[in-house]
């Protein structure tokens, strides 16, 4: 099978259900666990959003030209407290409607540890699974990007708001009381949520009573040490594939990120 590569897609269920697509198509992950398992990259790269041919991959599968002109690819995405929509300096203002000035969580979750992040509301539990959390809390419901991110600058003042991929991918992270994580990280940044309420209004940033949501993955064994295959250095990624966590697949011979591989055209075998 052949075709360029897709982020992985995920279906929250126990464990976390993995499809890869490749071309056109959409080959069930987790049935080859415990199975041989090669991609070879042909060495063609062709950009997710016009289709043409490109040597180099920039913002995750994009040409150079649509990584500069995508409303997707700015660094507000990045850095949402950044998002200058309000300016009216956004690459793509219908696209920053249909999807910065949407309801957006701010959470907390277990990855390599207690972390702060933010996501749409269309993409619960898909963030989470990207990451590799095992555990997950939504804390807080806002109604745009802008917001969200301010509020996660203020959490992560506290807590880190980036996963140590590395870690992530050693096991499952020990369980953390994520309600009481809550109850003791809220207190400290209400002065800066009062700010945020009145700059923005008092229904701009709800506070959330919600359920911490578990996520178990598809892995039979995790790595003691962590090998990482890079297309771009060598073609061929080939082993056993022991399970799959966040973006990776991991292999007894290393762990590749399929994210990061977005565009690349690759032979599935």
């Amino acid at each position: 099978m052949q075709g360029t590569i897709r982020k992985l897609k995920s279906t929250l269920t126990s464990p976390v259900e993995y499809q890869l697509p490749i071309g056109d198509e959409l080959v069930s992950l987790n049935d080859y666990i415990g199975k041989p398992l090669t991609l070879t990259f042909t060495g063609n790269i062709f950009c997710c959003n016009c289709g043409k041919k490109t040597k180099k991959s920039y913002s995750q599968g994009h040409c150079f030209v649509c990584m500069r002109k995508l409303a997707s690819c700015d660094m507000c995405i990045m850095k949402p407290e950044t998002c200058h929509f309000d300016k009216g300096t956004c690459r793509e203002p219908q696209w920053g409607e249909e999807n910065c000035m949407i309801p957006h969580y701010v959470y907390l979750a277990n990855t390599s540890g207690l972390k702060v992040g933010i996501t749409r509301h269309t993409q619960i539990p898909t963030r989470w699974i990207d990451q590799g959390a095992t555990q997950a809390l939504p804390i807080f419901k806002v109604q745009t990007r802008l917001q969200s991110g301010l509020v996660e600058v203020a959490l992560a003042e506290f807590i880190a708001d980036k996963t140590n991929w590395r870690n992530m991918l050693k096991g499952q992270s020990e369980a953390i009381d994520l309600k009481a994580a809550a109850a003791e990280l809220i207190p400290q940044i209400d002065a800066k949520l009062s700010e945020l309420a009145e700059l923005f209004g008092a229904t701009a940033i709800e506070k959330l009573d919600e359920e911490v949501v578990e996520l178990d993955y598809p892995v039979s064994e995790y790595p003691s040490k962590i090998s990482s295959f890079n297309f771009d250095k060598a073609p061929e990624v080939s082993g056993i594939l022991k399970g799959i966590k966040g973006q990776y697949l991991i292999f007894d011979t290393g762990v590749i990120n399929i994210r990061k591989f977005t565009s690349y055209e690759i032979n599935l075998a």
